[in-house]
């Protein structure tokens, strides 16, 4: 399925605001009621709205801790990978995970309730030998920049 124009406004107008009603979705992108709708549902249907949650202000929780971690596995056959991937995905301290080029392999990102939390997190991955040769962390003293929104516009537009 090819994007159009009215696609991507009803995307960012969406990824804005996920609880907006249908009306006011149709009337913010110029369409009536009925396609509005039909168009919503038809990018829910072909995977480019992969469903709707609320942003949570992670400071507000109390104590927590915010670590990145580069990291880099022994092999590179896909069964480490797969085997690294089946045991992180589990982690609820794990809300990101990117396979990189460069350096090391994995980029995650970690939420833990403290510095400790997460050691004993790291320290059980280790232990559980998924193949985890080194693994540098970064700590994130302050987060000045966080989006929730991709820029669909430019991307669309380029």
């Amino acid at each position: 399925m090819k994007l159009d124009k009215i696609d991507i406004r009803i995307l960012c107008e969406l990824q804005k605001n996920g609880r907006i009603s249908n009306v006011e979705l149709a009337e913010l992108i110029h369409l009536s009621p009925s396609p509005c709708l039909m168009r919503v549902k038809r990018l829910q249907t072909e995977g480019f709205i992969t469903g709707y949650s609320a942003q949570i202000d992670v400071s507000k929780l109390g104590r927590t801790l915010t670590v990145f971690a580069e990291i880099t596995l022994k092999n590179h056959r896909q069964i480490d990978f797969a085997r690294f991937l089946t045991t992180i995905e589990k982690l609820d301290s794990v809300v990101e995970c990117h396979l990189v080029s460069g350096g090391y392999d994995y980029l995650v990102k970690f939420i833990t309730a403290g510095i400790s939390e997460y050691q004993a997190v790291m320290e059980r991955l280790v232990e559980l030998d998924i193949g985890i040769d080194k693994y540098f962390s970064f700590v994130v003293l302050k987060s000045p920049i966080v989006k929730s929104h991709l820029p669909l516009e430019s991307i669309f537009n380029s």
